[in-house]
């Protein structure tokens, strides 16, 4: 098949080599141009667009545009330049990390032009081009099964689904990230328990034999495993982390269905308390013991 990505970061640009080694014909856009030249370049026989009309020329219609940007204002100003460019029966997709809530009138707005509109949520980081990615698909269940050359050369085997109608493949996609958040603080505070321990451990050790056998094997601590071979002490490293979004709208759905979610909820709470340089908060709880009960301020 043939399509076009529209952003060549970090994932978009792995995904057009993988497709183009899969035996697709993939036109490469970015707003810098160079980049899409320069991924075009070096492999052959992806082609580089330098306008989006020049994207929409280089495709034979029903035209496949994939949107590979940052989720919000990118997105919608992306697809809002690309659509009036379009025929009837061509098709979108969004492979970002849109809200969910956000794909119903961005489909609305496809259907306007009677362009189709897919959501993809999209997993696999930066080792999608080696691994695969693996993808969540929602949207009109005969443009999935058209499509389906480009989700199977894309994710490894078994590694792509149709989740149902629009909004459903990024909102499985966003309760994996929320998933993804738990999981990734569970093991953050199990290795801070280990280090803080009376005991000389090696972590890098530890991670290794929990991944041969162990229930608590995964491949966020396989890259746990690299990290520790590289940096044992975590040195230079600071405990700043972001969030791209999704962890804070799995809370927010789970509070609109009345799901109890605490351990998403509080993962998602620690981030937000990683970026204090001094909490706040802290001082308020220990000046509070101080007059209550006598209890001991450490002054800076």
């Amino acid at each position: 098949m043939e399509l076009a990505i529209i952003g060549l970061g970090r994932m978009g640009g792995n995904m057009a080599i993988r497709l183009v080694r899969g035996g697709h014909r993939v036109v490469a856009f970015n707003r810098t141009t160079s980049v899409a030249e320069k991924l075009a370049a070096e492999n052959p026989p992806m082609v580089a667009a330098t306008t989006l009309e020049d994207v929409i020329r280089k495709l034979t219609p029903p035209r496949i545009v994939w949107l590979m940007v940052p989720a919000g204002k990118a997105t919608d100003d992306q697809l809002e330049a690309v659509l009036p460019l379009l025929d009837k029966n061509d098709i979108i997709v969004d492979g970002g990390n849109t809200k969910w809530k956000a794909d119903e009138p961005h489909a609305a707005r496809c259907a306007e032009f009677g362009v189709r509109f897919m959501d993809c949520g999209t997993s696999g980081g930066v080792w999608g081009l080696q691994n695969g990615y693996s993808l969540m698909i929602g949207g009109d269940r005969a443009t999935y099964e058209y499509m389906k050359p480009i989700w199977t050369t894309l994710a490894p085997p078994d590694g792509e689904l149709y989740c149902g109608p629009v909004g459903a493949g990024h909102f499985v996609k966003m309760v994996h990230n929320g998933v993804e958040y738990g999981m990734l603080q569970a093991y953050a505070e199990g290795y801070e328990i280990l280090r803080a321990s009376k005991y000389d451990l090696d972590l890098h050790a530890i991670a290794g034999v929990w991944n041969h056998g162990s229930v608590v094997r995964s491949w966020l601590n396989e890259l746990a495993e690299d990290a520790f071979s590289k940096n044992p002490t975590l040195e230079g490293v600071r405990g700043w982390v972001a969030d791209s979004g999704e962890g804070r709208w799995t809370v927010e759905a789970a509070i609109d269905t009345d799901v109890p979610a605490p351990v998403l909820t509080l993962s998602l709470l620690e981030r937000f308390r990683s970026r204090q340089e001094e909490s706040f908060a802290a001082k308020v709880i220990a000046v509070i013991r101080n007059e209550f009960g006598g209890h001991e301020i450490k002054t800076e």
